[in-house]
């Protein structure tokens, strides 16, 4: 395949994700500048990680055939670098825009971030092994990081809008995507035992399982939902934190 078609594949599963989550945002849908200003936090977020990988790939070193230092490699040195990288621009830098102020929001941002993330990682990986890498990755390790983000985005929606528990569902935000993204990679990274990659692929439909109610969740939490076919006046809109309080992931 030429460089455009290996491009066009590494950038359509991001596309398509986003263009996904885009529309599930029913309410109020947010400013298309800050959305391709997210997807490129998301690419920004690449850096990080290999600023903080680099040093920690250099000081520990995991022997690729044992499973016990592949659980630490795939917990710690990849998914918890990989999702804190993504992490501090949603929640330090997107969490506090003015356009952040719906539940959903958090997913949406999120998203664009590991979208952002995902596809210079998709090109990078495409342009270095080829079709079959990207038609494999197009079904598991893309749409893998959108379930990682969608989780960490629900919980930081509950964090904007559920009052005094702001920092515990923030801390959530970070730790639950990283243990979806460990599991999916630890199942990987130990694939030279017999059939244990189908653990990948248990522990990625949970995550969408997970991910396809979050975005549920946050959908009915919206405060801009309407009424009786009617939009709800700015007084009588419903009070965001007490229904935050009431769902459940």
């Amino acid at each position: 395949m030429n460089a455009l078609s290996l491009f066009s594949l590494a950038l359509a599963p991001g596309a398509a994700i986003i263009l996904f989550i885009y529309l599930k945002d029913k309410h109020e849908r947010e400013p298309f500048g800050l959305l391709f200003l997210s997807f490129l936090y998301g690419g920004l977020s690449t850096l990080v990680t290999m600023m903080i990988s680099w040093p920690v790939n250099l000081l520990i070193l995991t022997p690729e055939e044992d499973v016990m230092q592949q659980f630490f490699n795939a917990f710690f040195k990849v998914a918890l670098i990989e999702e804190f990288s993504k992490f501090i621009f949603v929640r330090f830098i997107l969490y506090y825009n003015k356009n952040f102020n719906e539940p959903f929001d958090g997913i949406v941002y999120a998203v664009m971030v590991g979208m952002g993330f995902a596809t210079v990682e998709n090109v990078i990986y495409v342009f270095q092994y080829g079709f079959a890498t990207g038609f494999l990755r197009m079904f598991t390790a893309v749409p893998a990081h959108a379930a990682f983000a969608i989780i960490m985005g629900y919980f930081l929606g509950k964090a904007k809008f559920t009052h005094r528990r702001e920092i515990y569902f923030s801390v959530i935000a970070l730790l639950a995507p990283t243990l979806f993204h460990g599991t999916y990679d630890y199942f990987w990274f130990i694939s030279f035992v017999p059939g244990i990659w189908t653990g990948a692929l248990l522990s990625l439909a949970a995550g969408f399982i997970l991910a396809r109610k979050a975005i549920r969740l946050h959908q009915q939490a919206s405060p801009f939902i309407k009424q009786e076919n009617k939009l709800i006046p700015e007084e009588k809109k419903p009070d965001v934190s007490a229904q935050m309080n009431n769902d459940n992931l």
